[in-house]
């Protein structure tokens, strides 16, 4: 029986109707799956202030070298797959397993909608520093196809690139007989979500699928279908595998192992934009920092990307901004006091130098963009003032 098209990201009926902010970060309640203390902290507060006072690092270093020394490969093969976009995270990721820890990684790339001029550029100076590397590009038209579905059914047009990136690690690994896939960090633990995997190096499959595959890639295939994203035109046979996990006994019987390097390594982006700097010549946004918040060193590989954050603002009444002012009140790199004055003046600003080729890549107008974005508008979060949208409550006033 064929699902019904989707209309609207399911997360979103989950939402509490009465909006809450963190009372030590910047965050708010509507981040989906993230829990609120009787004191009005967050989980991801919470879970910061652990990893600075409970876990035992040389003890989770001990634990690393244990893993990596039942991997390597004694003839110089390839031992680890490591998801790597030439970002910050995944090349410091990469270069430690490396270089520092004497491993053999294959570094795989998911091409994702379009490539910003810095990231790729980010991404050819990594592998120049001396790794090997794959870029694993989907059918073009299918992918433009189901990223729009994505964008209008869902309000996330990266849900299919989601999807891919998850999914062509472990295929590659597969493919290779790699036993060992190493990812960057626990998001759920780190920014907020669920904690049942908090303490764990690496989730349960199950529990993978849950946190990676939450709508179904055959639902969001049949809504694109059903609306005709696809053209005239037959969709090559095989065209959604990229997409699609291998099953879960292929990897059983192979041994593969998945794993967050954040488990064993704490988790601090802006030294890994350090590290990533001084080793593989990465480089920040030449144009300063990104529209929607104040950074300028994460996540510029792809030219789309500052919709994701949009949608984010528009669904969930929190953006960028946000998002990054949190991990660093976390950090101890700026106050809240701070955090809450970069929210004011980033936050769900709109990326207008994007805009073109974000409509360009969807097949849409201007005229058609609004009334979808609007759509997504929550009314415990939105309300109407004198023709224009605002926030019900802010972190700020």
């Amino acid at each position: 029986m064929t699902e019904a098209p989707l209309d609207i990201d399911p997360q979103m009926k989950k939402l509490p109707t009465e909006v809450k902010f963190c009372a030590r970060c910047v965050m708010s309640n509507q981040r989906p799956r993230i829990g609120f203390d009787a004191e009005g902290v967050c989980s991801a507060c919470r879970y910061c202030a652990k990893k600075d006072k409970t876990i035992d690092w040389d003890l989770r270093q001990r634990e690393l070298r244990e893993l990596l020394d039942k991997h390597r490969s004694k003839a110089g093969t390839f031992d680890v797959v490591v998801p790597c976009s030439g970002g910050k995270d995944s090349s410091m990721i990469a270069h430690k397993l490396k270089y520092v820890y004497g491993m053999h990684p294959l570094c795989v790339t998911f091409s994702p909608p379009i490539y910003s001029d810095i990231g790729f550029k980010n991404l050819r100076r990594f592998i120049d520093a001396g790794f090997d590397h794959m870029l694993v590009s989907p059918n073009g038209r299918v992918n433009r196809a189901l990223t729009k579905a994505g964008f209008i059914h869902l309000g996330d047009h990266n849900e299919i690139f989601d999807h891919g990136q998850m999914s062509v690690p472990f295929s590659v690994a597969l493919n290779y007989g790699i036993k060992l896939v190493m990812y960057g960090e626990n998001g759920e633990a780190e920014y907020g979500g669920s904690t049942k995997n908090a303490d764990r190096p690496a989730p349960a499959w199950d529990d993978f699928e849950k946190m990676y595959y939450s709508t179904g890639l055959d639902h969001l295939i049949e809504t694109a279908k059903e609306a005709g994203y696809f053209g005239k035109e037959p969709v090559p046979a095989g065209a959604f595998d990229i997409y699609r996990m291998p099953p879960v006994d292929k990897l059983e019987k192979l041994g593969l192992e998945m794993h967050w390097f954040a488990y064993y390594q704490k988790w601090v982006p802006q030294e890994h934009f350090y590290y990533a700097s001084k080793h593989t010549g990465f480089e920040a946004n030449p144009e300063g920092r990104t529209e929607g918040t104040y950074s300028k060193y994460a996540q510029l590989d792809d030219a789309t990307d500052s919709f994701l954050y949009y949608m984010m603002f528009v669904k969930f009444g929190f953006g960028r901004a946000t998002s990054d002012a949190a991990h660093e009140i976390r950090d101890g790199h700026i106050t809240r006091e701070e955090g809450v004055a970069l929210v004011k003046r980033y936050d769900g600003e709109f990326p207008k130098k994007s805009f073109p080729v974000f409509l360009d890549y969807v097949g849409m107008t201007e005229a058609e963009f609004h009334p979808v974005v609007d759509k997504f508008r929550l009314p415990h979060i939105w309300k109407k003032d004198g023709g224009q949208w605002r926030l019900r409550k802010t972190v700020y006033e």
